[in-house]
């Protein structure tokens, strides 16, 4: 059992023991090591200007590199990994193809957001994983209109070099970082990485109030908006056994499966389940934020419970030794509440697979298209057997089905739609108004009936 934190800086060895886990990343490199390119924009994950790229060791022994939002990455979340800030990228006098790119096609102005630009490219260019619009989605810029950062990305690849020992050497480095789990205390304070189910588990049992940690997407806030003093974590980064997933008749997703890797086997579901995705955050939220993390966090506007809903998805649960599995339709009791015990935390996620002739598509309302937050969230599901399953974000003070308007839909579409006003009655904020999300509400079910065929049918026919 270690006493610190141990990654790699830019290549460097870095182990921690005095300095706060829950510190966050961004304030850790900005005033201890005084690497200011990594700028502060909002302090919440929304711009980008603070993007650093991580870089881990995956199951292959190969590398993986992602972009992360530093401003709520918490330290005590780095322990295996290495970050990689734009201070690393220039070698000697020659700047990096995603730099030099910048350089070229004119992508910078006043320069804040430009180093949180440049590492999202520089993700883009070690791990092409999405199209360059989608790979930038979660930066933004006030200056540029974004075209010349645009041009930059494609001249990025024109300038590319093979990096190949680079890599290699990268993926020795991390190997050598030790696996161990670690607790670290100050004070009355407590934050403990396990690298097993079985001591995470342990520990919570002994420790029912600590908050777990996943990616810090939400977490986060509570230290840089809220700031609070979090004086119990465990971090769940470590645990292999809640990094799987399963795929079969039903895919199972750990609860520390980001979401970025998570999206491709949901995607494989239903193509409007990966379109929902994409637009989930931008790729740094994505990289961090997990599925399992957003269904226990119980936000009324979280976007991935009315897809799970409509898919009658199971979560399965666990303290100690003992599991249950508990339909997402009956997990939430209130706002933000939920039928866990103390000491009880989510294991993974189940999501049963569609079948063949079944009904069914997903849609997100919001003011932007990228990185916005919904008005509205659908998802729509008719079953080969004429089952209805309908999940909604946004409507209620948590996501949740429509029963009236479930057992309605044998009657017609009108009836369902009406009796959508008996399932909801949903508030007035800044986002949309009450009457607004009724009626979207009511139009997305109308949408769905007129336009969406069988699943078989679609695959006959592509």
């Amino acid at each position: 059992m270690r006493a610190s934190i141990d990654f790699l800086l830019n290549g460097e060895r870095v182990s921690l023991a005095a300095d706060d886990p829950t510190r966050t990343l961004l304030t850790w490199l900005r005033e201890s090591r005084r690497l200011i390119g990594t700028k502060e924009g909002c302090a919440e994950g929304d711009c980008g200007a603070c993007t650093v790229v991580l870089a881990e060791r995956n199951a292959s022994g190969g590398v993986v590199y992602q972009p992360a939002n530093s401003c709520i990455l918490f330290l005590g979340a780095l322990d295996a990994r290495e970050v990689i800030t734009v201070e690393a990228l220039k070698r000697g006098a020659t700047l990096h193809p995603a730099q030099q790119a910048m350089v070229d096609c004119h992508g910078s102005q006043c320069g804040f957001c430009t180093p949180g630009f440049v590492m999202a490219l520089y993700a883009h260019y070690k791990d092409e994983r999405h199209e360059l619009s989608d790979a930038l989605a979660g930066n933004l810029c006030r200056c540029t209109g974004y075209q010349p950062i645009l041009a930059a990305g494609a001249r990025m690849q024109e300038l590319r070099k093979d990096e190949s020992a680079e890599n290699t050497a990268r993926a020795a480095r991390l190997a050598a970082l030790p696996g161990d789990s670690t607790l670290i205390r100050t004070g009355n304070r407590r934050f403990f990485a396990p690298a097993s189910l079985d001591e995470f588990a342990a520990y919570l049992v002994e420790h029912p109030r600590a908050a777990i940690l996943a990616g810090g997407t939400d977490l986060g806030l509570a230290v840089t908006k809220a700031h609070r003093d979090l004086d119990d974590v465990v971090y769940i980064g470590r645990v292999a056994e809640l990094k799987a997933i399963h795929a079969g008749n039903e895919l199972e997703i750990g609860a520390a499966v980001p979401l970025a890797e998570a999206h491709a086997h949901l995607g494989a579901i239903h193509a409007d389940i990966g379109e929902l995705l994409r637009r989930f955050g931008g790729p740094q939220v994505r990289a961090c934020g997990t599925l399992a993390g957003n269904v226990a966090n119980g936000s009324p506007i979280g976007d991935s419970m009315p897809v799970l809903l409509a898919l009658n998805a199971e979560l399965a649960l666990q303290r100690g030794s003992e599991r249950r599995l508990v339909p997402l339709s009956g997990f939430y009791t209130g706002y933000r509440k939920s039928v866990l015990e103390p000491g009880e935390f989510i294991r993974s996620v189940r999501v049963p697979q569609l079948e063949p002739g079944a009904r069914f598509a997903a849609y997100k309302l919001s003011k932007r298209f990228d990185q916005d937050i919904s008005g509205v969230c659908a998802a729509f599901h008719v079953g080969v057997d004429g089952t209805t399953l309908f999940g909604f974000g946004g409507m209620a003070a948590t996501p949740a089905r429509a029963p009236h308007a479930e057992a309605a839909y044998a009657n017609g579409i009108d009836a369902a739609c009406s009796a959508l006003a008996q399932d909801f009655k949903p508030l007035s904020d800044q986002r949309a108004s009450a009457w607004y999300r009724l009626t979207a509400a009511q139009n997305l079910l109308r949408k769905f009936h007129a336009r969406v065929a069988p699943r078989a049918l679609l695959e006959l026919e592509a």
